[in-house]
């Protein structure tokens, strides 16, 4: 399968998407992303050539020589989503929305065989539909078979409440979807992240330090120390609270500064993750938020992933920045898993 089948992965990343790949036995020949600071982690985990490239710029047929010679080509990738999501909509007119139609010129000039794409739900609201639609109408003017829904992470093993839009097109025949592994036993905090040992914020684990929480100012100690299990702000007294707590505005942000709950799913995984402030993101009994480890369990790493080369400066907020933008390995083998099943079925 692995000579057959080559997969190039764009928008690549640390390669949490090429990894579930990998874990189903697909060969990765490639990954693009404009990030070279992804370059060590995506090659080390991966066994593939990472290319530091601005996809707006590199012809098509620079990748399309990447596949080997009487192959099935497999283009995968998740068009940067910061556009198009609803929990960050101070990007609403950041030109990352673009990089779909991207995706969509280079499919339009190297038509591989198989495709998948992953993204956030909102991107089929995203401008009225016409960014979507437009992709779509991309696949269909080259025939291909499409599929896509919003599919539920934690169905497929991924702890998190965390949706996604995935799309999968063929030339072959329509791709249907590997049916749900997780629909009735979700994978929840205590699975996940139940055997680590504690720390302290500002603290890293003496024998692993990706085990690292944030450190945290007196105030904000204060007010996680006194935040009951599966609370937030909400429960602090009037003198701890923050002035937009105090507004009617932010009165909707309940989850932010918020404690997970062990028997429960994790919040969704972001850039910010290991921050107090940002979300639900704070340990369900020690008073800090997240650690980078835990973080990257709940986007379903493998413990021995590499996320930074031990030879250069070790940067918390760039291994957060990486392990946030991530397609979850666990999505990515569902990914690979459905692919897989497809081509078994269609290819002799």
């Amino acid at each position: 399968m692995a000579v057959k089948y080559p997969v190039i992965d764009l928008f690549c990343g640390i390669g949490g998407l090429s990894k579930g790949f990998r874990q189903e036995k697909f060969k990765v020949v490639a990954g693009f992303d404009i990030d070279e600071s992804c370059r060590y982690a995506f090659e080390k985990n991966n066994q593939s050539k990472f290319y530091a490239e601005d996809l707006n710029l590199l012809p098509s047929s620079f990748i399309e020589k990447l596949y080997p010679k009487n192959t099935i080509k497999i283009l995968v990738g998740c068009a940067p989503c910061q556009a198009f999501s609803s929990y960050s909509q101070k990007y609403k007119d950041n030109d990352k929305w673009k990089m779909l139609y991207t995706y969509g010129r280079i499919i339009d000039e190297i038509k591989p065989e198989v495709i998948s794409m992953e993204n956030v739900p909102n991107l089929k609201n995203y401008k009225g539909g016409k960014v979507l639609d437009d992709f779509l109408a991309i696949l269909t003017k080259n025939n291909y078979y499409i599929n896509w829904k919003i599919v539920d992470s934690s169905d497929y093993g991924v702890p998190q409440s965390r949706k996604r839009l995935i799309l999968f097109a063929s030339k072959f025949g329509e791709i249907e979807f590997t049916k749900p592994t997780h629909k009735n036993n979700k994978v929840t905090v205590r699975d996940t992240i139940g055997n680590l040992p504690s720390i302290e914020d500002g603290e890293s684990h003496p024998l692993d330090i990706i085990h690292r929480s944030r450190k945290l100012s007196a105030l904000n100690k204060e007010r996680i120390s006194i935040t009951p299990y599966g609370g937030g702000w909400k429960d602090w007294p009037e003198e701890l609270l923050l002035e937009c707590h105090k507004k009617d505005s932010g009165k909707t942000f309940g989850s932010v500064y918020g404690r997970m709950e062990w028997d429960k799913l994790a919040p969704t995984m972001t850039t910010q993750c290991t921050g107090l402030g940002n979300g639900r993101f704070g340990h369900p009994e020690q008073d800090r938020a997240i650690s980078l480890r835990e973080a990257a369990l709940f986007q379903t790493f493998p413990e021995e992933y590499e996320f930074y080369d031990p030879n250069t400066d070790f940067s918390s907020p760039k291994i957060e920045m990486h392990i946030g933008n991530a397609v979850p390995v666990n999505l990515g083998k569902m990914i690979a898993k459905t692919i897989r099943k497809h081509l078994r079925q269609y290819v002799k």
